[in-house]
């Protein structure tokens, strides 16, 4: 299970135009994963320093990544890509690991349009919802492409958008609640100001990521995960008996003149009430 929030400023034009004054895109999203499974926090990529994200190191997997941004500089486009594993959809013939859709994304050229029809043409992945944004000097984009049912939708940017592990036309009811929550956060301080305010703006999207508020009963998720809906029906998803939860957590902020902050917060040990280590990583786009 994961979960993530995007507010991407639809400006004067409706389209993303950046706002002066206003940030353009505010991002929040929880990784949830087995507490045992090893992955590098976030920074830049050794072999693509315009990308910055955790990356996963089991076995096998090594390098993929399930959230990351980029900059494509000489075209002036930020590109972002979230994955989340669609619960309760078996795929047949699945011969690719999903690691590589969004490290592939963020770190090419190739449009998010184009991108996620040849994703969705190669037919060989787990069930998931791949997640991108565009940020080019004039406008924005963010396209939601699932192959459980298979199709791509350009999101409206007129509202925060949701997204979890069902089907965007059945969110889950913490996705549901979770939008609204992260949509009064974003109203009350979508004004870029001082330092301290961006603080203050980290920080309640960290408490949002951080709840633990069940919102149960939830009939779409106990269709997809019968045993374990009350457990997974959190934001911030605690299931120590199986060794899973909500490991990681991201913000990331562009403001109007494509200044960034990704700020990870991501556990140290296997234990979640143990140590968590703080990334704060600046980047001029």
């Amino acid at each position: 299970m994961c979960i993530l929030f995007i507010y991407v400023n639809s400006g004067h034009g409706g389209d993303g135009d950046p706002v002066l004054g206003e940030y353009r895109l505010v991002l929040a999203s929880n990784r949830d994963e087995y507490y045992a499974r090893p992955a590098k926090i976030a920074g830049p990529w050794d072999e693509s320093p315009h990308v910055i994200g955790g990356r996963d190191m089991e076995p096998g997997r090594e390098g993929g990544t399930w959230l990351a941004i980029g900059s494509d500089i000489p075209a002036g486009i930020i590109r972002v890509g979230a994955l989340l594993n669609v619960t309760g959809e078996n795929k047949p013939n699945v011969t690719s690991g999903r690691g590589p859709i969004v490290a592939d994304y963020v770190s090419g050229t190739t449009p998010n349009e184009d991108y996620s029809r040849r994703l969705l043409a190669a037919d060989s992945y787990g069930a998931f919802n791949f997640v991108s944004v565009e940020l080019d000097r004039t406008k924005a984009s963010v396209l939601h492409a699932s192959n459980a049912p298979t199709g791509i939708i350009r999101c409206e940017l007129t509202a925060p958008l949701g997204f979890g592990n069902s089907t965007m036309d059945v969110p889950l009811e913490k996705v549901r609640h979770g939008r609204k929550r992260f949509g009064d956060i974003v109203d009350k301080q979508l004004k870029v100001t001082t330092d301290c305010d961006r603080d203050a703006l980290v920080e309640e999207l960290f408490g949002l990521l951080k709840s633990k508020e069940k919102y149960f009963p939830d009939k779409e998720l106990s269709r997809r995960a019968p045993a374990q809906a009350e457990k997974l029906a959190s934001i911030n998803v605690r299931f120590p008996e199986a060794g899973y939860g909500s490991r990681t957590r991201t913000v990331i902020l562009v403001d109007h003149q494509n200044r960034m902050e990704f700020v990870e917060e991501t556990m140290v040990s296997t234990d979640p009430e143990g140590e968590w280590k703080r990334t704060h990583i600046q980047r001029q786009f």
